[in-house]
Order: C-alpha cells, then structure tokens, then sequence
C-alpha cells in the first residue's frame, strides 16, 4: 500500500490472459477459520455463564462467475515510499518527531488469552508531531519519510525494503534477459496528461519501419492507450493496475512473456500516469524517462524530487505551447539539474514535430551503447 495514494489492494489484468483463470495468490489469515480447537468458550463473571459457540465459515469464492472478458485479475498488497534502489536504515530522525511503541491491550474483567490472538505487537505512534513552520505541516519526516495512521516509521520502513527488495530482485531478471536478447527497454515515466502517448505514437511511427519496436502499456483501466498504440501497426500490450498506481517487475515480466520479444529490439514500458510511486519501482529499464509537459509548471521537478532523480532524461513536451503559456523553460531545467544534476533534457513537441530529432538521436545512441 503506497503511503500517498493507499493503493493496498490493487488488481492487475494483462490482456491475453482469458484462458487462464489461476489465481496465484493465496489468501492468508490471521485467525484460522478451522475453530476444532475453540468451538465453546466458557467464561466465568461473578454468577454468570457465557457459551460462545464458533460456527465454521465456509468461504467458497467462485472466481469463475466473477471474472469474464480478456483478462485474468491478480491481487497485489503492498506498502512502498522512497528512492529506487537506495535503502537506508538508520536511528529515527529527532526533528521534533516523537515515536512511540506500544501494545494495544485489550483489558477486561475477565481477561483470557485467545489461542490465535494476533501475534504482532501493533506499533503505533502514540503521537506524531508534523514538522513545519506557522501554519504548514511537513508529514515527511522520520526515518520512513512519510506517515500512516497507526503504523510507526519502523514498521512503515520495514514492510517498504521488503517489498522493493522482492520487486528489485525480479527487475534484476528482467534486465538480465533484456541484456541477453540486445533488447533496449525504457520506462516512461510522467503525471497523467504529460503526452507521453502521443509521443510514442509519434515516435514509433518513425521508427517501425527501421527497427523492431513494442510497447506496455500501464494503466489503472482501460485499453484506450494500447488501441492507440496498435494502430501505428507495433504490437502492444494494455497492464490495468485496478487500484495500483505503478507497473512492478512482475506485471513487466508477465507482459513481456505474451508481447515475445525479438532480439535487437525496442520496448517502451509506459507507466501509469503518477510522478510518485513508480519512482520506487525498478522494472529491469536501462533508463527512465521522465516527460513533463510545459502545461504543469516549472516547479514540478522540485515537488515531486524523486522521479526526477531516479530519471537520466527529461523530455520537455508540448513546447509548440509555449507562446500561450507563462511558463520558464531554464527555469524548469536548472530545478530539475538541481535534483538531478546529470539529467539530459529534450525539448520537444509531439504534435508539430519540433525537437523529435533530437529525441531519436537519443534512441540511436543508446541502441548503439
């Protein structure tokens, strides 16, 4: 579950997969739903005496009358914040953050012991002081970053390094069989809007007849960007996250599987449209590429710093715009240098073509790398 957007239960579907109804996730439980072994509770109170009978709960899920169409669902929990592959675990921060750890204890007059009673000590933070000056509240302090009701820094570090350690080392494999197959693939990453289809489209159609191209497409629903990818005549595949805000190593994996990539090619991985969390996600990409339209703002490199560091080029687009807009292009690059000093920037505009050569000597060169 991301911290800034609560995407806990999210479904993926990946187009092609009608004829395969498995669902690879197994749902576990805290408390079994086998109750042999506590079927009565007695519990003596002064003169009084409860019997508590524990009826069986049959759980049959017919995932057959729920799922039709193209694609399969695969439900995925997760918790993640933070930078692509930097993991640092040090002593909590004391910018005027107080964490506190305790026990939720459930007192009664008659206290008993559950047999299955939940065997984790529910970390919380008592009291969570934000840090800000005046009237403003900064929420992204601590040694996690961030914040979550109910859940302390700790256990909001932990739960990310594990899920970023499991999604990191099948981004590994997935960079591996890239290298052995010459298979150039890049992640496109931006906010929703940015154009980022539009310039595929543009760009593939420029290069379909010159080299072997293909494209992911990652959104929460929808094949409307996949469509528009196909008619370009390059093959393409539509991943709908459901409630996740992100493609994962594996949904890439998965996709790359039915796409059967040739050698010496192309693949363009567009994510879903979200300047926060697919910078935690590697998915095996030589590069990110970050395309901010100059229709959001020239800050957009300072609010949201860790795309922009995580990305080794930004394409600046839709700059045929220019004219109507008040928008500072150095301003816009030196905020994104200052994030990320060794950011390459691409001024470009999909629609009247400006600056699209560029932007393939780019792809030449690191075809050629």
């Amino acid at each position: 579950m991301c911290s800034t957007c609560g995407c806990a239960s999210g479904e993926r579907r990946i187009e092609g997969d009608e004829h395969e109804h498995h669902h690879d996730h197994e749902h576990h439980h805290p408390h079994s739903h086998d109750h042999h072994h506590h079927d009565h509770h007695s519990h003596q109170h002064d003169d009084h005496h409860h019997e508590h009978d524990h009826h069986h709960h049959e759980h049959d899920h017919d995932h057959a009358a729920q799922h039709s169409g193209k694609t399969v669902i695969i439900h995925h929990h997760y918790y993640h914040q933070g930078d692509v592959n930097h993991y640092y675990q040090s002593e909590p921060e004391t910018c005027g953050v107080k964490i506190e750890k305790h026990k939720h204890k459930h007192k009664h007059k008659h206290e008993h012991e559950h047999p299955h009673a939940h065997e984790h000590s529910h970390e919380t933070e008592s009291s969570f002081a934000p840090a800000g000056d005046h009237h403003d509240l900064d929420y992204g302090q601590g040694e996690a970053g961030t914040h979550a009701p109910g859940i302390s820094q700790k256990r909001m570090l932990q739960i990310e390094m594990d899920v970023l350690d499991k999604n990191n080392h099948l981004a590994e494999h997935n960079r591996e069989d890239f290298a052995a197959k010459n298979i150039l693939a890049l992640n496109l990453v931006s906010s929703p809007g940015s154009g980022k289809t539009t310039l595929l489209t543009e760009t593939l159609l420029r290069l379909r007849d010159k080299l072997n191209c293909a494209v992911i497409e990652g959104d929460q629903q929808t094949t409307n960007d996949a469509q528009r990818i196909r008619e370009t005549g390059v093959p393409a595949i539509q991943v709908n996250t459901g409630k996740g805000c992100h493609l994962d190593a594996q949904m890439v994996h998965d996709a790359v599987d039915r796409l059967g990539l040739d050698d010496n090619s192309l693949l363009f991985i567009e994510n879903v449209g979200n300047l926060v969390c697919p910078a935690s996600f590697d998915l095996g990409e030589r590069h990110k590429v970050a395309v901010l339209s100059v229709t959001e703002g020239e800050d957009k490199p300072l609010k949201y710093p860790h795309m922009f560091a995580a990305s080794d080029i930004m394409i600046l687009n839709k700059i045929d715009l220019l004219p109507y807009l008040h928008f500072d292009v150095e301003a816009c690059i030196a905020n994104a240098k200052r994030v990320n000093p060794n950011i390459q920037v691409i001024k470009v505009s999909a629609t009247s073509g400006e600056g699209m050569e560029a932007w393939l000597a780019w792809l030449e060169t690191q075809l050629c790398a």
